[in-house]
């Protein structure tokens, strides 16, 4: 067991693969399958290695597996065009990925603000 808590300034694999909701839809258990694959193919991700052999993140790691993770479900693009995006220099990748954040933030109010009223006209 480690002493690694929720509050900590680093998260393990499965806790990193729960915040990028990252779940296996058959078993519904955390996919860090894919976090390690995208270890492979990112220089940008470098865990801490701690206790042995396991990996552990902090808040800038996650930040760029949020981007990649964007980049490739969200947009839609390939190994290679993220490694571009994430290499590029004068990338306006933040600026997308907040962007979108906003929009899904904004959807999200507005459809609890539409399950409001319907709830409203059923009574």
């Amino acid at each position: 067991m480690n002493s690694f808590n929720s509050n900590s300034k680093y998260k393990t694999i499965g806790e990193v693969a729960k915040i990028l909701d990252l779940i296996n839809k058959k078993n519904g258990l955390p996919s860090t399958h894919t976090i390690r694959f995208w270890e492979k193919e990112f220089k940008q991700i470098k865990p801490k290695i701690f206790y042995g052999k396991r990996r552990y993140y902090d808040e800038n790691v996650i930040n760029i597996l949020k981007k990649i993770k964007y980049l490739l479900k969200d947009k839609g693009m390939t190994l290679n065009g993220v490694k571009k995006v994430l290499n590029s220099e004068n990338s306006d990748i933040d600026e997308l990925y907040n962007t979108s954040i906003k929009q899904k933030k904004n959807i999200k109010s507005k459809i609890i603000k539409i399950k409001q009223i319907l709830k409203e006209f059923k009574n």
